[in-house]
């Protein structure tokens, strides 16, 4: 008598350090949606206005930003009415902001549940890329509803074929908030003053990066030859694109978007590594 078994799942203490199990990633696609669900969930259950904020939170900030930065302070916007303006940085900023705060705090959010049943860990931060898609959703609707407004009005803005470079522009955020954010996180396992410092460092890279102010602004007040240093922020090509597309001011950089997609695959690489090493003994740590 034959008592071999054929198991259809094994769990191991040890593997590869790089073996990233995407295809068992994909095999626990339904927990994926069941995770979505529950952020999405868990994040407005106990709101007032519920996912009203998403539609209220970037019109104060963009109303905000015009009265200070094109009011007060002065600055253009080549053209474009101010909270249109900051409305088509808000809009993917926020998408990458969330992406990124999301998911450097997956190992101190789910301790609890890492230590209690075995999943691939790598569908926590995947659900949070994936949830704040219908975030970025309501808001990219927003922006479009005011950018027809403005159309209708008369004001000259110039939309274009590259708006369908959107798809691409959304993976590389996605792809760089999740990078970074499992590489901050998986660091906050044992060095917890980086979750105090990020939100800071959140918002003085969103002042790296032309959402309030037009690159060309940039451009004009440095020599030519110094221009590349102005897009050594990955996020500065993809925004620029998105505003070149749907307003027809920006700058449209083949060469920063390569840029742009190489800092993806790395900051991806290296932060699936280090979040595979670490989710092996976080728990001793955490």
């Amino acid at each position: 008598m034959n008592n071999a078994q054929n198991w259809t799942e094994e769990i191991s203490p040890k593997h590869s350090l790089f073996d990233f199990k995407l295809k068992e990633t994909w095999q626990y696609r339904d927990l994926i949606i069941l995770m979505v669900r529950r952020n999405f969930v868990a994040n407005y259950k106990q709101t007032i206005l519920g996912p009203l904020w998403f539609f209220i939170n970037p019109i104060l900030t963009s109303l905000i930003f015009t009265v200070i930065f094109g009011g007060i302070a002065g600055i253009k916007t080549d053209g474009i009415p101010g909270i249109l303006f900051y409305l088509s940085g808000l809009t993917l900023w926020n998408y990458f902001q969330d992406c990124l705060i999301g998911t450097s705090n997956v190992f101190r959010d789910n301790a609890s549940i890492f230590g209690k049943v075995y999943f691939p860990r790598l569908i926590m931060p995947l659900s949070i890329v994936i949830g704040n898609l219908l975030k970025f959703g309501i808001q990219f609707l927003l922006f479009i509803i005011f950018l027809i407004y403005y159309l209708l009005k008369g004001v000259e803005i110039h939309c274009n074929i590259y708006m369908l470079l959107l798809p691409f522009l959304l993976i590389l955020m996605a792809g760089i908030g999740l990078g970074l954010g499992m590489i901050i996180s998986s660091m906050t396992t044992k060095y917890r003053d980086l979750s105090y410092l990020l939100s800071f460092g959140v918002s003085l890279l969103m002042y790296a990066t032309p959402i309030i102010y037009p690159m060309s602004m940039i451009f004009k007040r440095i020599p030519e030859k110094f221009h590349w240093i102005a897009m050594v922020n990955p996020l500065s090509p993809i925004i620029e694109a998105f505003k070149y597309g749907f307003l027809g001011q920006g700058i449209l950089s083949w060469g920063g978007l390569l840029y742009s997609t190489i800092f993806t695959f790395l900051s991806l690489f290296f932060g699936i590594l280090i979040f595979n090493k670490v989710e092996r003994s976080f728990m001793d740590t955490v």
